[in-house]
């Protein structure tokens, strides 16, 4: 049995790289006895169009441009995929191919099926045999041979017995898309993105779990997203919106795709060949997705009133002008929408019985919850009033309405719209990972936080996550009941089970926030990020983890239009980040950051005045609950270390770790052995301290263990370990326990930008993580 039908589009196939990415997704998405249907390479079934436009106006040069055109762009496919005898066959036969057309042509003799069909009949060939080169086992068929038509009409047992008959259960099976046959064994094209149609009617005949439309975009969006940056993508869409977008033009499904699977279980996915590990959009069933919010643009339209349109007829209008046509019912009389550039053609067809209401029309539908369509039909109307495209045409249904107007809805008014009339209303669910100090005071602050969230979003706490057990619950955890359902409900989980509940939540936007120390809970972000879910971090591992890494995450993040908040992994609750952001945006270039980032160090060195020693410190401090549980963690610096290069990268800084000097606050040999061979040692922490403070009172200054990042003249400086610091200056009088951070700038190069504060506790870290979600709800309305 078929278990997965894969299609791949003409931009998935336009280069031989785009082949070798698509050989790459098969070889890492599909097994044995899999289909794989494939549309012409690139832009080829344009090229045969123009090809038969030329033949048809008697061109004979045009028609030999063209072949040639043809012929370069497949040798140079074949030539860069194949390699000995095969590239020498597959070269053989296209000539041979051509050649035939060439004849047909100057013989009068070209039919224009059986020319369009080359180019998946190329595409097919050429996948498989690049497949069958890398090792698989794979052959191409024929889609003619596997559907067949009676007057417009599949033959539907025919054609399942012809599947079941051709559909090797040893090979990975390439298919032409796009084409089909008569009774006649005539070649028959199936219209517009009829590669995605042969894909459901073979995934429906071969009885597949699943079809997966591979294509350049990473999924179905609220708009456009080449116009609308902060377009949504949808994980969910129900297959009602999603026929109903087809029909109104939505340039991602079509209606006749979706109607082989009508009554099935079959699962179909929209994903992107261009970023194969992106989350998919899933198009499911009635009642499997709550309806989405969805504006669809649309030009170059005519509204026509039709009389006594007949049962049927609408489908046998789109087969005839090979494109999906919708149609509606106003005070008693039939409209059709019609493209422009075939109106002619519908209008002949119907004999009489349409008449041409309006012409040239632009506009857009807006898809949305039967409850919402009414109050967003009158703002979308309202708005485009505003920027001079009052609606000449208005309709209004169940679940959709229409505006039609004179002039094309610009980005920028689209952005208008999706603005007022998308974002409204969308949910946000929240995944919390650390459920200790910080995490249970940040769930306390939160019922109080959603009250302010909801203005804007609905927020809904749906998982809970602590060391290896959690809590999932898509229709959202009660705050005020987290705890009792924790511990009636908590489960051990692993990354597999994880990524798998986050990734069948049907939210409009997801956000990770993890208050873990967990370096391996961090190396989840990647999936997160696949799976569409902005990032809040207190955890710092991911900001400072290779370089590499790092950046493409980052990547990720961008190409996904998602958002990655960090504030509190440096200096708590302290607007650190958001400083330095600000900064830069505004013009200023930072050439100075020198501080003391760690709660535990502050409190050492403030308090230190050498009436004790530094060792009783240390313990006292370690009774306070100030230091990690062996207090040599916080006296290596590492964990300032990391907080540097976190700022340093804030600034745009590709630094390394191992980039940052680092100097601990205690003798080397201190930080070897267990804890007790640390306390018997301690007078040699006690005279490290001692000779250093005396050293730095010499100098009338005082000890502080700092990090430090210069750049001068494009050079890079970082440094963590102790310092002398200048009686009466900032980091001189700083508090025991406080945080403090020194910028110099281009605007603030004598006089520093100085910012301090609590850089530990839990309420004030779990408040700039309140903070860090607070912005991005702000970000995302």
């Amino acid at each position: 049995m078929v278990n997965i039908v894969h299609k791949f589009g003409g931009s998935s196939l336009s280069s031989p790289e785009r082949y070798q990415a698509v050989a790459n997704i098969i070889l890492a998405h599909t097994e044995l006895g899999d289909c794989v249907v494939v549309s012409a390479a690139g832009k080829t079934t344009n090229t045969l169009v123009k090809l038969w436009q030329s033949y048809q106006q008697g061109d004979q040069q045009a028609v030999s441009d063209i072949l040639l055109l043809l012929d370069n762009h497949q040798r140079v496919l074949i030539e860069q995929l194949l390699t000995a005898q095969a590239k020498q066959s597959a070269l053989n036969v296209l000539e041979q191919e051509l050649a035939t057309l060439a004849e047909h042509a100057a013989q009068h003799t070209l039919s224009e099926a059986p020319l369009l069909a080359h180019g998946e009949v190329w595409s097919a060939r050429l996948l498989a045999a690049y497949l069958k080169q890398l090792g698989l086992a794979a052959q191409d068929l024929d889609a003619r041979q596997l559907f067949t038509l009676n007057d417009g009409q599949l033959l539907h047992q025919k054609n399942q017995q012809a599947c079941q008959e051709q559909i090797s259960a040893e090979h990975i099976n390439v298919v032409t898309g796009f084409i089909a046959s008569d009774c006649q064994d005539n070649t028959i094209t199936l219209g517009r993105n009829g590669s995605d149609y042969s894909a459901t009617l073979l995934g429906s005949y071969c009885h597949a779990q699943q079809v997966s439309i591979w294509t350049d975009t990473q999924g179905v969006y609220s708009t456009d997203p080449r116009k609308v940056t902060k377009a949504v993508k949808y994980s969910k869409v129900c297959r009602g919106q999603a026929n109903l977008l087809a029909r109104l033009g939505n340039p991602v499904l079509h209606a006749k795709t979706l109607s082989p699977l009508k009554n099935s279980d079959i699962k179909l996915v929209v994903r992107s060949s261009f970023d194969s590990e992106a989350n998919p959009t899933e198009i499911v069933k009635e009642g499997y997705s709550k309806a989405k919010r969805f504006i669809t643009t649309l030009e170059n339209i005519d509204l026509l009133r039709v009389d006594q349109l007949n049962a049927g007829e609408v489908g046998q209008l789109s087969q005839l002008i090979q494109h999906s046509l919708h149609h509606f019912v106003k005070q008693g009389d039939t409209y059709l929408l019609v493209p422009g550039e075939a109106t002619h053609q519908v209008v002949s067809h119907l004999q009489g019985r349409a008449n041409i209401i309006e012409s040239n029309l632009y506009g857009c539908a807006i898809v949305a919850p039967s409850n919402d369509i009414a109050h967003l039909s009158l703002q979308a109307s309202a708005l485009l009033s505003e920027e001079s495209s009052t609606p000449r045409f208005s309709h209004q249904d169940n679940d959709y309405a229409l505006l039609l107007t004179d002039q094309a809805i610009d980005s920028d008014v689209l952005t208008l719209l999706h603005d007022k009339l998308i974002n409204k209303g969308q949910e946000l669910a929240v995944i919390i990972a650390g459920l200790g100090n910080v995490g249970e005071v940040f769930i306390t602050q939160l019922s109080q936080q959603l009250e302010r969230l909801e203005q804007h979003f609905s927020v809904k706490l749906v998982g809970l996550l602590r060391s290896q057990q959690m809590v999932f619950c898509p229709s959202g955890i009660r705050l005020e009941q987290w705890q009792t359902q924790w511990d009636n409900e908590a489960l051990d989980y692993d990354a597999a089970d994880l990524v798998s509940h986050i990734g069948e939540l049907d939210y409009e936007h997801k956000v990770v926030i993890d208050i873990t120390a967990s370096e391996s809970f961090s190396q989840l972000y990647p999936a997160f990020v696949n799976l569409d879910c902005h990032l809040i971090s207190a955890n710092k591992y991911a900001g400072t983890a290779d370089n590499e890494w790092y950046q493409a995450l980052r990547h990720n993040l961008t190409e996904r239009n998602l958002l990655w908040r960090y504030n509190t992994s440096v200096g708590a609750g302290l607007p650190i980040n958001f400083a330095l952001a600000d900064l830069q945006n505004s013009g200023d270039t930072i050439t100075h950051i020198e501080g003391v980032f760690s709660g535990t160090l502050s409190w050492l060195c403030s308090s230190y005045d050498g009436s004790v020693p530094f060792s009783d410190l240390v313990l006292k401090a370690q009774e306070m609950g100030f230091t990690e549980p062996d207090p040599r963690e916080d006296l290596s610096g590492r964990d300032m270390q990391r907080k540097l290069l976190i700022l340093a990268r804030e600034l745009g800084l590709t630094l390394e770790l191992d980039e940052i000097g680092l100097t601990p606050l205690m003798p080397e040999q201190l930080a070897h052995g267990d804890w007790q061979s640390f306390l018997a040692n301690k007078d040699l922490l006690d005279q490290f301290i001692c000779e250093k403070a005396e050293q730095a009172d010499k100098e009338g200054k005082v000890l502080r263990y700092t990090g430090a990042l210069s750049i001068i003249d494009n050079k890079v400086t970082a440094k963590v370990g102790l310092a002398f610091a200048t009686k009466g200056d900032a980091l001189a009088n700083l508090t025991p326990g406080d945080n403090i951070f020194v910028i110099n700038s281009q605007w603030y190069s004598e006089n520093a930008l100085v910012i301090q504060g609590p850089g530990a506790g839990k309420d004030v870290t779990a408040a700039g993580v309140h903070s860090d979600l607070y912005w991005l709800v702000q970000n995302l309305k």
